[in-house]
């Protein structure tokens, strides 16, 4: 059996502001109708002998991640949450017990969640080609075959003639390059982009690891040994998980073991690392201008322009990225574009909350819409899907007013219980216990207008829950 594992645990930093901490770009709709982590899924679609998937992600993205698997039918995918971020090879570890559980010894697939491949039928060629080297105890990397001297990905040298199987003995992982270098490496050969994509069985994997890195293995084997199935997920121990070093499955095992193979894959892949790599990837009209949304263009060049909420107009620049979400604006130099990160991190130091979420926040039973906010106000369009339901709470500094604007609202406001349809609205004093839920067919929506000293999100007392929130 070929177990796909799925990591989806990135936070997509360079395309911030459209990707934030708690909404990455693998849990975004960047190219088509489906996220970045469904297409991953649906690109294995012809594969024989695939079992369920493994999704990887950490507890912040869990029911966004069940939510999009659900979409796309598949129910009996397992997600392994990571109770702490810790990069991939702890990451990775956790999803090779899992799997030794479920199968002797599988052979394990494991893709990022936030990658592009246009030729899926060269993708899944290769794949089988590793998984033939796989299945003899090679732990085998999948090298992207350079189409410039790019900068913004590490290399993997590699023997110059492949094996019977197709494979190449890999010679040297290698940092990213300064562009001289990487124009070398184009010139010279024997160099792939490394695309952080594996084959390997699930034994021989552990086994580097645990040579090499024998402390990733020790903290994630005693986190596994205390997990519990809740609801969709795979919960261990966040204090054990907590002890394994922070390390790239590169640095933990690939760039010292020599039982390591490369697959050369030719498939019109891109990590879609930054707003550069989304323009190159997107469509252009004759003047090279990447136009997204509701955009207005007069007369510019090599530019693009991302807005889906208002209206943005752009008139004879050249070669800028400009990118709108209803609560920041990115204006660029597309060469500037591996520099965004600069942003967040003056975001992180000015302790502001732009590059933790968006405007509009999901929650499990929907999602909210801060549309306006002042001394002693908050104004909210919230949507609860059907069937779903808020906690039973209450707060202690502030009252909410409820206008019921589409569908039905089932509202549990004291000892009383109201339905709710359109136009209809019902008050909620401060203090009193109340649970909102969509007893309908359609998705519900209203208006919530706060009001009191204090509006934080921590002013919340749980009761009850559906979804086990503290």
């Amino acid at each position: 059996m070929i177990l796909p594992v799925v990591l989806a645990g990135g936070s997509g930093t360079r395309l911030w502001p459209l990707s934030r901490t708690h909404y990455p770009k693998q849990l975004l709709k960047l190219f088509g109708d489906a996220t970045m982590l469904q297409q991953t899924l649906q690109r294995l679609e012809g594969l024989e002998g695939l079992g369920d998937p493994l999704v990887v992600c950490n507890e912040e993205h869990r029911f966004m991640v069940a939510e999009q698997l659900q979409e796309i039918g598949q129910h009996q995918a397992t997600i392994l949450l990571e109770p702490v971020g810790r990069n991939t090879a702890p990451a990775l570890a956790l999803a090779a017990l899992h799997a030794c559980e479920l199968e002797d010894d599988p052979k394990l697939l494991v893709l990022a969640a936030d990658h592009i491949i246009r030729d899926v039928q060269a993708f899944r060629s290769a794949v089988q080609v590793a998984l033939v080297s796989a299945a003899k105890g090679k732990l085998v990397t999948f090298g992207i075959r350079p189409t410039c001297p790019e900068t913004g990905y590490g290399y993997i040298k590699t023997s110059e003639q492949p094996d019977v199987e197709g494979a190449h003995q890999v010679e040297q992982f290698v940092e990213k390059p300064d562009l001289a270098t990487a124009e070398r490496y184009l010139e010279q050969g024997g160099f792939y982009w490394n695309s952080g994509m594996f084959v390997f069985r699930a034994q021989p994997f552990l086994d580097e690891l645990r040579r090499y890195s024998p402390q990733v293995v020790e903290a994630v084997e005693a986190a596994y040994r205390e997990a519990v199935k809740d609801m969709d997920f795979v919960r261990t121990s966040a204090e054990a998980f907590a002890r394994a070093p922070e390390i790239s499955v590169d640095y933990a095992v690939m760039e010292q073991s020599d039982n390591v193979v490369c697959v050369p894959m030719d498939a019109g892949w891109s990590d879609v690392g930054s707003w550069q790599s989304y323009w190159e990837l997107s469509e252009k009209d004759e003047r090279g201008n990447s136009l997204v949304g509701d955009v207005f263009d007069f007369g510019s060049r090599d530019t693009l322009v991302y807005s889906r909420d208002k209206l943005v107009a752009t008139l004879g620049v050249d070669n800028l990225m400009v990118v709108s979400t209803p609560d920041a604006v990115l204006v660029a130099d597309k060469n500037a574009a591996q520099d965004v990160k600069r942003i967040i991190s003056l975001l992180r130091e000015r302790g502001r909350s732009e590059h933790l979420q968006h405007r509009e926040v999901y929650r499990p039973w929907g999602c909210y819409d801060s549309v306006d906010q002042g001394t002693r106000y908050q104004v909210k369009r919230i949507r609860v899907k059907p069937g779903a339901s808020l906690s039973s709470q209450m707060h202690h500094h502030r009252a909410e007013h409820w206008v019921v604007v589409k569908g039905t609202a089932k509202v549990e406001k004291g000892d009383e219980t109201l339905l709710l349809s359109e136009n209809e609205s019902t008050f909620i004093p401060l203090g009193t216990r109340h649970r909102l839920s969509n007893p309908g067919k359609i998705p519900l929506e209203l208006i919530e207008v706060q009001s009191g000293a204090y509006l934080g999100e921590d002013d919340i007392v749980r009761f009850d829950d559906h979804y086990g929130r503290a």
